[in-house]
């Protein structure tokens, strides 16, 4: 049985694995003498490359910060938590509860990576408050879903070859997203996953001797608590008139966007989520008091993103992002090249935990290898997504928010990431060479 698979590597990895902020520098001194001994640069070019790096992912950082905290804005509104509640009943048993919260993740990741990693921990823990679940692999079954989020309506790489202006249009032109995020190949192997990650899940499942439970009261979440008083302040604060107002406002903007023939951007899903949290969640304090909560959940993205920021500038500059995709595809073929591309991707990803910054690394490698082997762009720059996407299981970074709203560390639950990790990989990988 898998559970009986996958209980070794669970042992391994909760002794092995270090903080995700340790875990980043770690991946810093790796780069730093890769950088050195491979790439043959001085120590003081790469701690300058390094430094000079930091602070170059500032606006993009800010946009991932606001997935996240807009994202949990919108799903921590009484009427999501009233429909997750209602929900929760329906996985009354272990198997149940982890197949249902894969599924629910899986489907909010694919309509928003930000909204998946929040709905999926918040969803987690509601079933957890009413049944007898391993508590480990409930968390990682929701952080699971996260793998369709670059095949899906927010995936960075679709939606940035899809803008006007983007740096490699005069390469490839703009591609339309019925190419890349609505293609029958990306359709497919998101379908197709929906149904192989639950499963993996369920067949992980510990015995209950194995398994490790929480205790409910330990998985109470604070509600906001709106108190009237005689403060024209608080009136104003506890206002669902002006918030409505404002809500209501955003949303106009954002019909008549998108009537102009608009697209999705980072920013536009950024908007879709604030303004639809401003009206669910009805007064202005009720939505700073989510807002503080939220913020607990972005506190490893503030300090981790300068300093992969920094691995990423090193990556680049010094040549090793290049040297390392150059070599995966130096014996690529057209049917090859996207798996190859995958592969490569996924590497990249643990040192440059960013699609979009993924992209701007591997782009000036994989686009021209495709245009010289004739291969399909929008195919290849998928498997580039899906390569970023697929090593997310066991990159930490990105299960921050999902452990600071689960409570747990990431040695819990990066063993059952891990066997994930293999058996999905071998699926995308066939669907690239096969379909």
């Amino acid at each position: 049985m898998l559970n009986r698979a996958a209980k070794p590597l669970v042992k391994l990895v909760e002794r092995y694995l270090p903080d995700p902020f340790v875990f980043v520098l770690i991946l810093t001194a790796i780069v730093f003498a890769a950088a050195v001994f491979i790439e043959q640069q001085s120590p003081i070019t790469v701690i300058e490359q390094w430094g000079n790096g930091l602070w170059g992912l500032l606006t993009f950082s800010m946009q991932m910060l606001l997935v996240l905290i807009t994202g949990y804005m919108l799903a921590s509104t009484p009427v999501i938590r009233r429909l997750l509640e209602k929900l929760a009943h329906l996985g009354n048993t272990p198997g149940k509860a982890i197949i249902l919260v894969t599924l629910v993740s899986l489907t909010a990741s694919w309509i928003n990576w930000g909204f998946g990693l929040v709905i999926g921990a918040l969803f987690a823990k509601a079933i957890a408050r009413k049944t007898q679940v391993d508590y480990r692999l409930l968390v990682a079954s929701a952080y699971s879903g996260f793998i369709v989020w670059h095949g899906g309506l927010a995936g960075s790489i679709p939606l940035t070859i899809a803008t006007n202006g983007h740096f490699s249009e005069a390469q490839i032109g703009v591609i339309d997203t019925s190419n890349t995020i609505f293609s029958v190949f990306n359709l497919a192997l998101v379908g197709i996953l929906f149904i192989v990650v639950p499963l993996i899940n369920r067949l992980m499942l510990p015995t209950r001797t194995d398994s490790v439970f929480v205790s409910p009261e330990k998985l109470i979440d604070a509600q906001p608590d709106e108190q009237d008083t005689e403060r024209p302040a608080d009136k104003l604060e506890n206002s669902k008139i002006l918030g409505t107002l404002i809500g209501v406002m955003g949303l106009v903007y954002l019909i008549n966007y998108f009537a102009h023939g608009g697209g999705l951007n980072l920013n536009i899903v950024n908007a879709i989520f604030l303004f639809l949290a401003i009206v669910l969640h009805g007064s202005p304090r009720r939505l700073l008091l989510s807002l503080q909560q939220a913020v607990k959940g972005g506190s490893g993205i503030i300090i981790q993103f300068p300093f992969y920021a920094g691995i990423m500038a090193v990556m680049v500059q010094s040549g090793l992002a290049e040297s390392m995709s150059q070599w995966l595809i130096s014996f690529a073929s057209v049917e090859s090249l996207p798996v190859l591309s995958f592969i490569s991707a996924g590497i990249v990803n643990m040192f440059v935990p960013s699609g979009g910054g993924q992209w701007a690394v591997q782009a000036p490698v994989v686009l021209p290898a495709a245009a010289e082997l004739g291969a399909d762009i929008s195919r290849v720059a998928m498997a580039v997504a899906w390569g970023d996407a697929w090593t997310n299981l066991i990159q930490p970074f990105w299960a921050l928010p999902v452990l600071a709203i689960a409570g747990l560390k990431a040695k819990d639950i990066m063993g059952f990431c891990l066997v994930q990790l293999i058996i999905t990989g071998m699926l995308i990988a066939l669907m690239l060479r096969f379909f």
